[in-house]
């Protein structure tokens, strides 16, 4: 077959022999215009760290700011967080998640609420004469009425000084086992302002709930209250 081509023939067909021999896919791509080197479509770029990511993405903003001004908006780069679009759907679900959360944390503070309302309550009944007492010895409804907000109020506050104690503690070994396991150290942490306003909801809520059983006792009649058993 070689011998019925021409001398250009063969210098043509060895030329493409040796284009396809030593041919490697940025060659392909280039001559089906595809792929230049000199003219990319697009850039890769791998930050090392979080800080570096947002760096980069700040540096691309000011650059393409500073060429809309000039009115060369061809050279305006079309950037592309990969990651950071990434990390958006992540916290979305964990924004849902805690959104949840808090919905079982809200159910769990009325129903505590009400469980503490009806402790008082049943503390009033079983004190009936203490009160009468207390009121034969001159105490006013509104002692009778601080004696029973007190008490809700230590309820409370011990209620939620425990719970973030207990917060606290657990967050260690959490915290350990998230670390052995991802590498990430300190992710589960009680910030103070939540702390603080978790006690003061706690308290909040106790107040509320022992207002009506405390009132209640302070109505009592002492005599009424001196004569029960």
């Amino acid at each position: 077959m070689l011998a019925s081509l021409s001398q250009q023939e063969l210098m043509d067909y060895m030329a493409s022999y040796n284009d396809a021999a030593n041919a490697t896919y940025e060659s392909n791509m280039a001559k089906l215009g595809i792929f230049n080197d000199d003219t990319p479509t697009s850039i890769d770029l791998y930050a090392d760290t979080f800080e570096d990511k947002e760096k980069i993405g700040d540096l691309i903003a000011e650059y393409n700011d500073l060429q809309q001004a000039e009115g060369n908006d061809a050279n305006v780069i079309s950037y592309n967080d990969a990651v950071g679009a990434m990390m958006s759907g992540v916290s979305d679900i964990i924004n849902i998640i805690s959104y949840v959360l808090m919905a079982f944390v809200s159910i769990s503070l009325v129903v505590s609420s009400i469980m503490i309302g009806i402790i008082t309550y049943i503390s009033v009944l079983e004190r009936v004469k203490e009160i009468g007492i207390l009121r034969a010895m001159g105490a006013s409804k509104r002692d009778v009425t601080n004696v029973f907000n007190a008490e809700t109020f230590i309820i409370g506050l011990l209620s939620g000084l425990l719970g973030v104690g207990l917060t606290v503690l657990l967050n260690i070994p959490i915290s350990m086992v998230i670390e052995r396991m991802t590498g990430v150290a300190g992710i589960a942490q009680m910030p103070l302002n939540g702390a603080v306003i978790l006690i003061g909801v706690e308290l909040l809520l106790t107040m509320l709930a022992g207002l009506i059983p405390a009132r209640r006792a302070a109505r009592k009649d002492p005599v009424q209250a001196l004569r029960s058993e």
